[in-house]
């Protein structure tokens, strides 16, 4: 039971990856029970990777001349004064456009995260939504292991095991399928004899299919994210613990079966 309705512009601040972690937990709830909302917001995503793959060619170039504000303070001051009637006809037509462009950018904050920033930062906002969670924290409970590989691997489209973590102090509670802003992905989470859980985020990556392992580390979570043939992995926990978690999260790869 969600505190308000999920709306569109919520969908959109899942897209933009900038919702709080307790109103995350509510869409993405609301995304898991709705596939075909869902799938409208992978479609929503996708569209503002294209926007941004299309706008990332010019986005370092210099603001042409024509477009520079003290050349156009410059000629203006030149300019013979416009007649009144001129002048408020122009003002109508940009407050014309500006509400056409408001309209047809409505929703829009700029572009997501992609690849494996966007993978790092779906795994701590994940973990900040299940981590705490002793009521549900898993879909499926490691008892019903075969189930839930099943469901993420059919849901993936890839064949998905959940690595064994127990020489490294941690036990495997379960897991289970998670909305982001690139697709599915698969939640598996552990714990110790000490409580600290673990959790680990994978899913197929549009882009940097084969990235080496980076560091994650912010106020609440820290961690490791790395991506290899097109599938990214990232390893998060407590914000204290990354020093521990890389020998983790080479167990993992190990497990995984490649060098990435």
């Amino acid at each position: 039971m969600t505190s308000r309705p999920i709306t569109e512009d919520d969908l959109n601040a899942f897209v933009d990856q900038r919702l709080d972690p307790a109103r995350l937990a509510e869409v993405a709830a609301y995304l898991e029970a709705h596939p075909d909302v869902a799938e409208r917001v992978n479609g929503y995503a996708a569209q503002r990777g294209e926007l941004r793959a299309l706008l990332l060619p010019i986005s370092d170039e210099p603001v042409p001349a024509a477009l520079n504000v003290r050349h156009i303070a410059e000629g203006h001051g030149r300019r013979s004064r416009l007649p009144w009637w001129a002048a408020a006809a122009a003002a109508v037509l940009l407050i014309g456009l500006g509400g056409a462009g408001g309209w047809t950018m409505r929703g829009w904050s700029g572009p997501p995260l992609q690849g494996i920033a966007s993978l790092g930062q779906e795994a701590a906002d994940n973990y900040a939504v299940y981590g705490p969670d002793h009521v549900r924290p898993v879909e499926l409970r490691a008892g019903a292991g075969t189930e839930l590989a099943d469901w993420i691997s059919t849901r993936l489209g890839r064949q998905i095991a959940a690595p064994d973590l127990e020489a490294s102090g941690y036990r495997f509670m379960g897991g289970r399928v998670v909305a982001t802003p690139h697709g599915p992905a698969a939640l598996f989470m552990y714990d110790n004899d000490r409580g600290t859980r673990l959790v680990m985020l994978s899913r197929p990556m549009a882009v940097d299919h084969d990235v080496p392992m980076q560091p994650l580390s912010q106020a609440a979570a820290s961690g490791f994210s790395w991506a290899a043939k097109g599938m990214g992995y990232s390893l998060v926990g407590p914000a204290d613990a990354q020093s521990l978690l890389h020998p983790i999260a080479d167990e993992v790869r190990r497990q995984i079966g490649n060098d990435a």
